[in-house]
């Protein structure tokens, strides 16, 4: 587009992938900063782990990763560990599988195999699901896709509700538990 004094003016829409997932990650942060107040439960954003090559005591100027990390929540809830990942996506009709790396894959199993509480909190659609390790598991374990359909996570998935002090994912894990808990003693009785 031409202006005035034959200024050139791009109007292409620059895409970035900068900060995406950041209003998701604030909201939990709320959250358990909630929890903590309140002493529900102690659950922390963990650190990426980073060597630094150059920098000083005010700013890093040049670094790397040490190692991949795992996922992005830890802590613990009535005696359990619990480790979650929350991601966002703007696709509409299913969540890519390649947000979610194959050391991660690994590591939900590994928190499942130890009695642990493991999930991924998903933003997508404008609504926020809470999809259980398990479930995500079974998933992955049982089609050849590489994104999970959005009707899955509808279905699968739990919705949670925003609330003044954050998201509710704690009621969810609450009833996905307490629900087990309840089908194991009714097969024991059995």
């Amino acid at each position: 587009m031409n202006y005035p004094n034959n200024i050139k003016k791009n109007n292409q829409k620059i895409v970035t992938y900068d900060n995406r997932g950041m209003d998701l990650e604030n909201l939990i942060n709320k959250t358990n900063e909630y929890y903590l107040d309140i002493n529900r439960a102690l659950i922390y954003k963990k650190p990426t782990p980073i060597g630094i090559v150059e920098g000083n005591y005010k700013k890093i100027t040049n670094a790397y990763f040490k190692c991949p990390s795992t996922l992005d929540y830890n802590g613990i809830y009535k005696g359990k560990y619990i480790e979650f990942e929350a991601k966002e996506t703007k696709c509409k009709t299913s969540f890519p599988l390649q947000n979610i790396h194959e050391h991660q894959i690994i590591h939900i199993r590994k928190v499942l195999e130890h009695n642990g509480i493991c999930f991924i909190i998903i933003s997508m659609n404008g609504l926020i699901y809470l999809l259980n390790g398990k479930d995500f598991l079974n998933y992955i374990d049982t089609t050849q896709r590489k994104s999970i359909e959005y009707n899955y996570i509808k279905t699968t998935g739990h919705l949670l509700r925003e609330t003044y002090n954050g998201l509710n994912y704690l009621d969810i894990i609450d009833n996905i538990y307490e629900g087990e808990l309840i089908w194991k003693i009714k097969k024991q009785l059995k």
